[in-house]
């Protein structure tokens, strides 16, 4: 199942379109200071965290010491990983 078929829609579409209107780190920090609660932000920071590991080839016990995740997270993220939509690829690669 594709992104697509899984979050594909107007009011979707939407978000993204002003998500990309931010130009700042502050920009960002105050959209999603507004949009979001800490704790889902902080989820949200800890499974991209735990993404840039399993990049790394860390192991999930490294993983875990260094996020706090659970390994039910470490899981999922690397599920993400090898059967997602190559998103996290895309932004590790611009990022480095």
């Amino acid at each position: 199942m594709s992104y697509e078929s899984k979050l594909k829609s107007p009011e979707m579409d939407e978000l993204l379109q002003a998500i990309l209107l931010l130009e700042t780190e502050e920009e960002a920090y105050r959209f999603f200071d507004d949009l979001c609660t800490i704790k889902e932000m902080k989820a949200i920071c800890q499974r991209f965290q735990v993404a840039r590991c399993l990049t790394q080839q860390k192991t999930y016990a490294e993983i875990e010491a260094l996020t706090g995740a659970s390994t039910a997270t470490i899981s999922r993220v690397n599920r993400s990983l090898a059967y997602g939509s190559d998103g996290y690829k895309v932004v590790f690669e611009r990022m480095d």
